[in-house]
């Protein structure tokens, strides 16, 4: 059994919730899509760090991960910014949001790691352990592998 809510009721609430906030959907679905690039952003940075172990399960995704790897250190290494970052940026100035300044890990992950901010040389320390993590992990791997 359903049941039937009117399409005045619908009309009514939503335009009552859309005034409290008020947002207008374009904004809304702006915002969703920032929020969208957000989380993308963050599960790259997880699979470079952690995709080693994706990598144990489905070893076809080494090569992804490997130019994963070098794109994260990259960006880390040189001080450039990920172009993930001024997307979502222009995403949410877009929506009438503020965006922020520096990158994604400056603004996301340094904040929980590292409240003081980011300095160029812990920058390049990240950069640096980007690859000695996963150059030993793949060193590992290669050797487990050559043994069978």
């Amino acid at each position: 059994m359903s049941s039937f809510v009117p399409d005045s009721a619908l009309t009514t609430a939503g335009f009552e919730i859309q005034s409290a906030l008020n947002v207008s959907i374009a904004e809304m679905l702006t915002l969703i899509g920032a929020d969208f690039v957000l989380l993308a952003h963050a599960a790259f940075l997880l699979f470079v760090i952690f995709g080693g172990l994706l990598v144990l399960q489905f070893p076809r995704l080494k090569w992804l991960h490997m130019a994963a790897v070098a794109w994260g250190a990259f960006i880390e290494l040189s001080g450039w910014v990920c172009p993930l970052t001024p997307l979502e940026n222009l995403l949410r100035r877009a929506a009438g949001a503020k965006g922020y300044s520096g990158g994604f890990v400056e603004h996301y992950v340094v904040q929980l790691m590292y409240p003081a901010g980011l300095t160029r040389e812990l920058q390049v320390f990240l950069g640096v352990a980007v690859l000695l993590a996963n150059a030993l992990f793949y060193a590992v791997l290669w050797r487990r592998r050559s043994k069978r």
